[in-house]
């Protein structure tokens, strides 16, 4: 809503009385041009004034510079104010637009403020321009202030996304090879061992050296347990077998290891997808499979996986005890935010459902499109 300027009503006004502004002044009337002009020395602006009064001249003088703002009467000979906002509007940042007109009818109030002009004044209240300039500048000013900080943090979040891409990346290729290493290096070391400390039990006669020995390949059954299991949450080799079959090994190894009743749905037996999407949809499935065991206090967990309808979709709910009010949001809480993050790497999305009292259901959504191996 566009409303006249007392003279007090300006915040700022003195920073402009500093700098030279460039106005694009479109009026007919040189009594009007003389008018304005007067009216904005007299309110100690420093202004270079262009003036023009066709519409080709408008194009000509914005194709030729630049200006802080654009001061126009309504009604011209063939042609309007809307029409000269239309040239102005075009540009890629245009400055702001401010009318100087008699009476122009409700109809075409309207019609101006529908379409975005900055401010309106009426010529009987030209002493009022200045004030009207500077609030236009400041407006427009602050808009693209937020314009520009608007872009900064697109562009921020955009690095945010290929950083944390590029982390999970990296991880994932570190988890590999830690587990490679484990498998190649210390499984073998360990095997070695394992069949040393045997044929030392096996050959050593009853006594100390015997039981010794035992003793040693119990605890080394213990470590090459231990290597396993950190090899499989290191990079699982059953994702070599594809998600199914993945999935459905860290379902029976849950219920094994908290006696907690799982089931797997999917909706084929086997998913040909690319090694990201596989990746994100595990580790959605074990933090979802962690958090169950250690907060939920379930007796029950479902997850479904499918790749219907353009999308790879996990879920995995449970009919514990559900996430306190403001679980997600506190400080330290890492597991959602960094499944949430993960899925963002592949263009996906998590989304958790929870009420207390009645279970938890985690949902990571992928698009498929244009991502099949």
């Amino acid at each position: 809503m566009f409303q006249n300027v007392s003279n007090d009503s300006v915040l700022g006004y003195a920073q402009f009385l500093e700098q030279t502004l460039k106005i694009l002044h479109i009026e007919d009337s040189a009594a009007d041009q003389a008018l304005a002009r007067l009216s904005l020395q007299r309110g100690r602006l420093q202004c270079e004034l262009t003036v023009v009064d066709t519409l080709q001249g408008v194009t000509d003088a914005l194709g030729s510079q630049k200006f802080d703002l654009i001061l126009a009467d309504y009604h011209l000979p063939g042609f309007t104010a809307l029409d000269a906002w239309e040239l102005v509007h075009a540009l890629p940042e245009h400055p702001p637009f401010v009318l100087l007109s008699g009476a122009i009818g409700e109809s075409a109030a309207v019609d101006v403020m529908r379409v975005g002009i900055s401010d309106y004044l009426l010529k009987d209240q030209i002493t009022s321009l200045p004030h009207v300039v500077t609030r236009a500048l400041e407006v427009w000013e602050a808009k693209r202030a937020r314009r520009r900080a608007v872009q900064e943090l697109e562009a921020s979040e955009k690095r945010l996304a290929e950083l944390t891409e590029h982390l999970q990346t990296s991880i994932e290729q570190e988890r590999a090879g830690i587990s490679r290493e484990i498998h190649d290096d210390i499984g073998g070391s360990l095997t070695s061992v394992k069949f040393d400390l045997a044929w030392i039990q096996r050959n050593a006669p009853e006594g100390p050296l015997r039981s010794h020995a035992a003793s040693a390949l119990e605890m080394l059954e213990h470590a090459l347990g231990a290597s396993q299991r950190i090899m499989h949450n290191l990079r699982p080799p059953v994702l070599d077998q594809g998600l199914v079959a993945a999935v459905q090994w860290l379902a029976r190894n849950f219920e094994q290891r908290t006696g907690v009743a799982t089931t797997v749905r999917t909706s084929r037996e086997s998913m040909d997808l690319p090694a990201a999407l596989q990746v994100v949809a595990y580790r959605t499935a074990q933090e979802a499979l962690t958090n169950v065991s250690k907060y939920a206090q379930a007796s029950r967990v479902d997850i479904d996986l499918s790749d219907q309808e353009g999308f790879l979709t996990l879920e995995v709910t449970d009919n514990g005890v559900g996430l306190a009010e403001g679980a997600r949001d506190k400080a330290q809480s890492f597991g959602l935010r960094g499944l949430s993050e993960r899925a963002r790497t592949v263009q996906g999305w998590l989304d958790v459902s929870s009420q207390p009292g009645r279970g938890t259901s985690i949902i990571v959504s992928i698009p498929l499109a244009g991502t099949r191996p």
